[in-house]
């Protein structure tokens, strides 16, 4: 496996198409996410595959319900050794500690690292007119400011957030927290349904730790060289 590198494939595909690509990729990337399109379709054991080809895996399921159903889903991730996860910071404080506490309890029982539990704020597709239609008055950057402390009350490790929020994020939680960004397009690929988005090198000058790209490498005629393409250009701004 490479060295350590930002990018986070998104893996939003068929199983089939998710492996082809992983092997694709290997050498070029650490992280994969496998998100709701790819576990409901596969399971469990789709994760524990990439995992075992030398892969960290990122598990996007956004949980969201009562604490005691999130925490029996965490220690079933946790179980899987996932590098990541991901709960909804609207979700509330004893939600997100519920995760926290059974994700690192179920790691431990398991004999494996614990996953990252990171707090989702706003989603990426989400504008200030959007968050307006469903009765929140605050701006985007406000509403993901006021998630990021609750998550930080919980004991979260870190937050997704839009590129354009993560220097805000960086300020709220320290050098030490996980800033995971979504909405990452290089110059040279479409917006797609993304609102608040930002190319990689600007995502990580703002205090980003990963960033999650989906289409511009799954959907190029070569991912690995988009995703090479990509390093590069973080590299030269660098």
């Amino acid at each position: 496996m490479t060295e350590y590198n930002p990018i986070i494939v998104a893996l939003d595909c068929s199983a089939a198409e998710a492996l082809e690509l992983a092997r694709t990729l290997r050498g070029r990337v650490t992280w994969l996410k496998v998100g709701m399109t790819l576990y409901y379709a596969e399971g469990p054991g789709i994760v524990a595959t990439l995992t075992e080809m030398g892969f960290s895996v990122f598990v996007d399921l956004k949980l969201h319900d009562i604490p005691h159903q999130v925490a029996g889903a965490a220690a079933s991730i946790a179980k899987l050794g996932a590098g990541m996860m991901t709960v909804h910071a609207s979700g509330g404080e004893p939600m997100m500690r519920a995760a926290v506490d059974s994700a690192r309890r179920a790691a431990d029982e398991a004999g494996v690292e614990p996953p990252a539990v990171l707090a989702v704020t706003v989603l990426t597709s989400s504008d200030d007119a959007m968050l307006a239609s469903v009765g929140v008055s605050r701006t985007a950057a406000e509403q993901v400011k006021l998630l990021a402390l609750v998550a930080a009350d919980a004991g979260v490790d870190g937050v997704v957030c839009s590129p354009q929020e993560a220097s805000i994020m960086r300020e709220v939680l320290g050098d030490d927290a996980l800033i995971v960004t979504p909405g990452v397009r290089p110059t040279w690929s479409q917006a797609g349904d993304q609102a608040r988005i930002s190319t990689p090198a600007a995502a990580l000058a703002a205090g980003a730790s990963h960033l999650v790209v989906g289409r511009p490498i799954t959907e190029a005629t070569d991912p690995a060289h988009a995703a090479s393409r990509i390093l590069s250009e973080i590299e030269e701004t660098n």
